[in-house]
């Protein structure tokens, strides 16, 4: 039963209601031809809405998603689980990543709420993405040229609210926002 048509009015409600939603469910919930409305804009909105979630979990608020180019579906999507789970590696971009499973990412694009970390970069390069659209270079950013430089498109879209929140979230946690970017030893070096 799908509760979400083509027709559906593209909101924030819809957008939250997406990121809460799990991946596995979406084209039984949305009928397709809504995730073709959603623009670029739209996709960070859901990643700011992962990355929020993961801060009400006491995490890191970063919130990524894997969307397929031709048809614009969601295939993967994920936030900092670091804390959570006590995964070093438990990042946004890793998280959705892994849900997208096995696929040629050249036909894909990946949205960050945050700029990625030197593992994200690394992962998005190695999986030879197509397109990184990033939601904050505010709070953090110097991996962009990188990834040009290594053929993918690279397009910034500055969202106040995850900018917002990353920094209340690095007021707060100083250590954790170091340990998330750099590992313990960073922090142990403070």
């Amino acid at each position: 039963m799908q509760v979400i048509s083509q027709k559906e009015v593209v909101t924030d409600k819809v957008l939250k209601l997406i990121a809460y939603l799990p991946t596995r469910s979406l084209l039984e919930l949305i009928e397709a031809d809504f995730f073709k409305k959603l623009k670029d804009r739209d996709f960070i909105r859901i990643a700011f809405y992962l990355a929020q979630k993961s801060y009400q979990e006491g995490g890191c608020p970063i919130g990524a998603l894997v969307v397929e180019n031709k048809t614009n579906l969601i295939i993967g999507k994920g936030h900092n689980v670091l804390v959570q789970n006590n995964d070093p590696y438990g990042h946004g971009e890793v998280s959705a990543i892994k849900e997208a499973g096995r696929l040629d990412f050249s036909q894909t694009t990946i949205f960050t709420s945050l700029s990625p970390c030197d593992v994200c970069a690394a992962l998005i390069r190695a999986r030879q993405f197509n397109r990184l659209v990033v939601g904050d270079i505010t709070n953090a950013s110097d991996n962009e040229e990188l990834l040009r430089q290594s053929g993918i498109a690279v397009d910034i879209l500055e969202d106040p609210e995850a900018i917002s929140l990353y920094r209340q979230y690095r007021a707060q946690k100083p250590e954790l926002d170091i340990e998330d970017w750099k590992g313990l030893a960073e922090v142990n070096k403070k």
